[in-house]
């Protein structure tokens, strides 16, 4: 299996919990987020425990609905490494809650740009990258998906899901491996958008639950 690796939504919450697990573990890992100052802090992370053996990172500055910027990177990708052993989608889009009957159009566009057309897309991108690499994709589960004022993030969210499981259900004897798994409740950003003034204490480190991700995918 290569031992390269590209985590979409890296910056922050799960994304950069992967990533950070993964370099630890002496991956080599090209992080992608929209947000330089969380790739640079991750990157800090890394660096700052100094463990022998550990990877490195390649940070990647991009936005996932860019369609020339993932082209590009996954060309990249291909010329540098020739090919992933694993990758984590975890961008996504969560809009404001609001009721079924009040979804704003233009959050719904976004949703769907981020959540479902740059999978689909990264998907296409991503797939011979990981077969060449004999390697494994893990996209996050969300129980989340027709619960009350979710409709925008819902909607799409469940949508992306069924691209997945299409996807893991079409390469199951073919490969690359595809792992659709819901981590636990995390005190990310996300869940404090759909769970404002909950008590954070009790919910999942964000690290833990990555390691453990890591494992159940890569075993």
């Amino acid at each position: 299996m290569s031992r390269t690796a590209l985590v979409t939504g890296a910056s922050r919450g799960l994304g950069a919990g992967l990533a950070e697990q993964l370099a630890l573990r002496g991956w080599h890992v090209v992080a992608v987020a929209r947000t330089t100052g969380g790739l640079e802090d991750l990157d800090d992370r890394v660096k700052a425990q100094g463990l022998p053996g550990a990877g490195s990172l390649t940070l990647a500055p991009m936005d996932v609905t860019n369609e020339d910027a993932m082209r590009h990177l996954t060309d990249s990708i291909a010329a540098r490494w020739g090919s992933l052993g694993f990758w984590a989608h975890t961008a996504i889009h969560a809009t404001a809650l609001a009721p079924a009957s009040s979804v704003d159009l233009k959050d719904l566009d976004k949703s769907i740009a981020t959540n479902l057309r740059a999978t689909s897309q990264l998907i296409t991108l991503v797939e011979p990258l990981l077969r060449a690499g004999k390697g494994t994709a893990l996209i996050p589960d969300d129980p989340f998906p027709g619960t009350a004022n979710s409709a925008a993030y819902g909607a799409t969210k469940a949508a992306q899901l069924a691209l997945a499981r299409a996807w893991a259900a079409e390469t199951q004897r073919i490969g690359p491996k595809v792992v659709i798994a819901a981590p636990a409740p995390m005190p990310t950003a996300l869940r404090a958008r759909f769970h404002p003034g909950e008590d954070r204490a009790p919910l999942a480190d964000p690290k833990a639950e990555a390691a453990r991700l890591l494992d159940l995918a890569l075993s």
